[in-house]
């Protein structure tokens, strides 16, 4: 048995905010906008939004302190500052941090009595403001999930949802606010998606439906990764990472991802590595151990990629970071209780990933 739920209305393409304008009137009159400070002005998008709304009479209140990998104390901030305004909706407007943060406030906004901890169990609300993502990088493919990720107070990330709730109601992608994309964040966000692609295919909850999403998401990435790290301002190679991004995002909605998320998070928090290098870094070994469940689906895999490691050569990644033995322990046990490893296939023994960790050790 399988189903499929995926509710966010989606609009693609050049100018798509203004094309579906009507859509964001129908949400309500005042909306709170939480972006980052800079790549929001310096990409158009918090232009063309301000002319929209300007448009279409809603009023905005933006937050554009969002930090990467945005955390409970952030979340907690943001509340407290508007806990005694009233808004309509709420934007994530960015990449997957301004998202991720937008699906909590949206929830914690309405629903007073909460605290961020109480996202984690979603019998505790039923409710939430309407949320709107207008992701400007391609690879979290947040606008089109119910997961958002916040890191705790003990510096681990950790991601909520609700089966319902924190799907954002609309999402506008719109290729042209990825083009100024460093090549640093291009190949980053991109291997998030190809990531999100792979692990949804090869997860034990893959559907015949997410496994068309993530055929068609990885064969994109194969394609126009390569493309848009030689040629940034390729506008129709920016449009299929998007793509792609999205369908990736569409795929993990049913799937959940798998383990290389869960290794990769301790690299990101406490290293500083960004989260599709972290979680890349893991992924040639989720994909062999595949190999003993689903072996036409890793031959498909790695017929499209030409093999995992030949991709992330391909691409430039690299990823190497100082751990100690008392990271070694702890990232090791975490991830080997990681809620992940349930939808992943093979078998990760603690051995495995304690080698997995070595091996992006500098030595």
């Amino acid at each position: 048995m399988w189903q499929y739920f995926m509710p966010t209305r989606i609009y693609f393409g050049e100018r798509c905010i203004e094309q579906g304008k009507d859509a964001l009137k129908s949400l309500g009159k005042r909306a709170l906008v939480l972006t980052g400070k800079r790549s929001s002005k310096e990409n158009g998008s918090l232009d063309d939004l301000m002319k929209v709304f300007s448009e279409i009479g809603v009023e905005m209140v933006l937050f554009d302190d969002v930090e990467e990998n945005p955390t409970f104390n952030l979340v907690r901030t943001i509340v407290s500052e508007f806990a005694q305004e009233s808004f309509d909706f709420v934007v994530g407007l960015g990449g997957g941090s301004p998202m991720d943060t937008a699906k909590a406030v949206a929830v914690l906004l309405k629903n007073p009595s909460l605290k961020v901890e109480d996202l984690y169990d979603p019998s505790k609300y039923s409710e939430t403001l309407p949320i709107v993502a207008i992701p400007t990088t391609a690879g979290t493919g947040s606008e089109v999930t119910q997961y958002s990720v916040l890191t705790d107070d003990a510096g681990f990330k950790r991601g909520f949802s609700h089966p319902v709730l924190t799907f954002p109601k609309l999402a506008f992608l719109d290729a042209r606010y990825t083009l100024k994309l460093s090549e640093p964040l291009t190949r980053s966000t991109g291997l998030d998606a190809l990531c999100h692609a792979v692990e949804g295919f090869l997860s034990k909850r893959a559907t015949p439906i997410s496994d068309l999403y993530a055929k068609k998401s990885i064969e994109l990435i194969a394609e126009n990764l390569p493309i848009v790290l030689r040629e940034p301002e390729n506008l129709r190679a920016r449009e299929n990472m998007l793509l792609a991004s999205c369908l990736a995002g569409m795929v993990i909605s049913q799937t959940s991802t798998t383990v290389a998320h869960a290794l990769g998070y301790p690299l990101t928090t406490f290293k500083n590595i960004r989260h599709g290098e972290a979680t890349a870094a893991f992924l040639d070994v989720v994909v062999e151990q595949a190999s003993m469940e689903v072996p036409e689906k890793v031959e498909f895999v790695n017929s499209i990629l030409g093999g995992v490691s030949n991709f992330l050569k391909l691409v430039g990644f690299n990823v190497r970071v100082e751990i100690n033995e008392e990271e070694l322990e702890v990232w090791t046990k975490r991830a080997k209780n990681a809620p992940h490893l349930q939808w992943t296939r093979g078998n990760f023994t603690e051995e495995l990933i304690r080698y997995l960790y070595e091996r992006v050790k500098i030595h």
